[in-house]
């Protein structure tokens, strides 16, 4: 008989304790599951998601080497639109930029390059910021470039960029300046970079380090 009064208090008061926080105890488990679905349907949509942007960029690169910018560009604008949050969309923006680059087509470069700039992490951002600064001087906008360049770079890009200031200055016949730029781009590269030795030979062909320069490493 013990037993059973002791039973029959175990379950009052497990009425008692589900009757203040059963309601509670059940959100708790409804949102702890539906975050458990959500995680996996979510990993499972991202991968399709990245398979067929993955299909796609391989569609795009075939037509990148057939010499077919107009199939590129419609191939890089569903890449973009559909699967613009993953890498392919900052991949598919550079790619179609050098395509339409390749074919004359500079508007079209630009404007890729300016969507990897506005969507791109900061790396595809370096990227293609670098990338638009020659578009730019190839047009002679030499102030919109030099703009560009004087905007946020990853560090490892500092000799890049210094160099592309270089070409910059250079063609506005602001030798001094464009010295002082290619030297900074010597300074800034890694010794073993093989880009090293085109500085050099554009630094030399406008009259060597400016003065006062520091001697390379």
């Amino acid at each position: 008989m013990a037993y059973d009064l002791e039973e029959q208090e175990q379950i009052a008061n497990f009425k008692a304790f589900w009757d203040r926080f059963g309601n509670l105890i059940s959100w708790v488990l409804i949102i702890a599951l539906g975050s458990y679905a959500a995680y996996n349907y979510w990993n499972s949509h991202k991968g399709k998601q990245a398979a067929e942007a993955s299909v796609l960029y391989s569609q795009l690169t075939d037509n990148m080497q057939a010499g077919d910018n107009a199939k590129v560009q419609r191939i890089a604008g569903d890449i973009e639109k559909q699967f613009g949050g993953t890498a392919y969309g900052q991949m598919a923006a550079l790619s179609a930029a050098k395509a339409a680059f390749d074919a004359n087509d500079l508007k079209t470069a630009k404007a890729q390059l300016q969507w990897a700039i506005d969507n791109g992490n900061d790396e595809y951002k370096s990227v293609a910021r670098l990338r638009l600064s020659g578009v730019l001087l190839d047009e002679k906008a030499y102030d919109q470039a030099l703009a560009l360049l004087n905007g946020e770079f990853l560090p490892q890009f500092a000799g890049e960029v210094a160099d592309r200031k270089g070409d910059v200055l250079s063609a506005q016949n602001k030798l001094p300046e464009a010295r002082a730029a290619y030297q900074a781009a010597l300074d800034k590269m890694d010794k073993n970079n093989p880009g090293r030795q085109l500085v050099q030979i554009k630094l030399d062909a406008i009259g060597g380090a400016p003065a006062g320069a520091k001697a390379a490493a």
